[in-house]
């Protein structure tokens, strides 16, 4: 494919974005002596470089890209919405496309969420969903409650409020102190459970649900607000619910009074397969928050769809939930979210990925004869895969091996061989996966022999 620029442009191009461009969660000392990868056209799964170099967008951007890319049709409905009314807000006022968009989503969502408050991103939904929680129980006279439950090394986002509900210290501490009231409690990786529940994942599950019951009680029920659980927990590669766990966190929540809110930023729309990641692993929540995939990228929004329960006292008299987004339920945003769900039911991509899962997840299992891979884990197009030193021991890489291992060699070099995807160590070091939902077996062929050229390449370097 012919590249969109030349050599001059280039060259311009990586000289402003070095003067200029602030990267997020980049360390940008390592463009010192290396060009900034710039992608700069997107077609199906793929997504071209400056230089016209094809990639295999192995992470759908950022959990993000469900669709693929270059849906014009998607464009196209941004673009009549922005001619027609480009901005207003949803304070006091309401359009019609986020009148639209909101009466689709409750028609979508499980149970009796039937309210939909919009956001611009995935840390303002979390956001959002504690000042919910908070005011809602001191409105209805329980002022006490204002703590939350979350799980270690979960990540639900970076602003203020939700950096105190994610469980990953190395990203808190620098913004430290936080709000009060973030409360860990175990995450479900069941390679890595407690030896006394590590050959029974149904004990293992009850185990870690019954780990949220006993830090509702250690802090005290009445001080408790919310639970923020994923459906699949992201950060730390790829943790399935055990079977029941979820079933018990309800019961929990139910006994205590306390919310239980479904962080669906990543699970839903389509990554598990459903429109929910509730659904999936059925349970209720009481909130759900959402955001990337609602667009699959080709405009900002996100929000937090609410139980009529919750939505009650704010219903009726004078009281007012006081917290509003500038952008948030932009008409822009809303009609490509309503383009972007009409591609998912033209297309069937949730049935895509319930007829492929089992095909993605087997192929990625071939990766297991190699010594450097322990475990490979997910649901529907979001798998992780941990790397291991001694596949017999589970023994893990240190910090400086992982530095080395991840920063200095893998990340770099499943880039260069054509995939995106991510290699991370908040936890142990795993790759994640989380391709677009369109994708099918050549796809997940292509990821399997990018993967196992490049990690017979790190094992022969370690």
């Amino acid at each position: 494919m012919s590249t969109p620029y030349g050599p001059d442009e280039i060259a311009a191009l990586q000289e402003k974005a070095k003067r200029h461009l602030w990267l997020h969660f980049t360390r940008m000392s390592s463009y010192a002596d290396a060009d900034v990868p710039v992608i700069v056209r997107g077609e199906g799964a793929y997504v071209y470089d400056q230089h016209g170099k094809r990639y295999l967008d192995g992470l759908a951007g950022l959990f993000v890209s469900q669709i693929g890319h270059g849906r014009t049709e998607v464009a196209e409905a941004g673009a009549r919405q922005a001619s027609q009314l480009a901005y207003f807000p949803l304070w006091s006022y309401a359009h019609p496309q986020a009148v639209a968009l909101a009466d689709r989503l409750a028609g979508l969502a499980p149970g009796d969420l039937n309210r939909v408050f919009f956001t611009t991103s995935g840390s303002e939904a979390v956001e959002a969903a504690w000042k919910l929680a908070k005011q809602y129980f001191r409105t209805i006279g329980e002022p006490s409650r204002y703590k939350v439950l979350s799980r270690s090394i979960a990540y639900h986002g970076t602003s203020m409020g939700a950096l105190a509900i994610t469980g990953l210290p190395g990203i808190k501490e620098p913004f430290e102190p936080l709000p009060p009231g973030g409360v860990r409690v175990p995450n479900t990786n069941f390679y890595r459970a407690p030896e006394f529940v590590a050959n029974d994942i149904t004990a293992f599950g009850a185990w870690a649900a019954g780990e949220i019951e006993q830090a509702i009680l250690r802090e005290g029920p009445e001080s408790v607000a919310a639970v923020f659980l994923e459906p699949l927990q992201n950060s730390g590669g790829c943790f399935p619910p055990p079977p029941g766990y979820f079933a018990l966190v309800r019961e929990i929540c139910d006994r205590y009074g306390v919310l239980l809110v479904s962080d669906e930023v990543i699970c839903a729309f389509g990554r598990l397969g459903h429109y929910f990641g509730s659904d999936r692993y059925g349970y209720q929540p009481d909130i759900i928050t959402f955001a990337k995939g609602v667009t699959s990228g080709y405009s900002p929004l996100g929000g937090m769809l609410v139980s009529d329960r919750l939505m009650e006292p704010f219903a009726g008299g004078t009281a007012t939930f006081l917290h509003g987004v500038t952008f948030a339920g932009h008409p822009v945003s809303c009609a490509v979210a309503m383009a972007n769900l009409d591609v998912f039911e033209k297309e069937d991509l949730l049935g895509n990925v319930r007829a492929n899962e089992g095909t993605f997840r087997s192929t990625l299992e071939k990766l297991s004869d190699l010594p450097i891979v322990g475990d490979v884990r997910g649901d529907g197009y979001f798998y992780g895969i941990e790397l291991v030193k001694d596949k017999a021991t589970r023994l893990t890489f240190d910090d400086d091996e992982s530095e080395r291992l991840l920063r200095g060699f893998l990340s770099h070099a499943l880039f260069d061989a054509g995939l995106v995807c991510r290699a991370d160590d908040r936890g142990d070091p795993v790759i994640q996966l989380s391709p677009p939902l369109i994708c099918t077996q050549q796809h997940f062929d292509e990821m399997e022999q990018i993967l196992r050229a490049v990690l017979t390449e790190a094992w022969a370097r370690i």
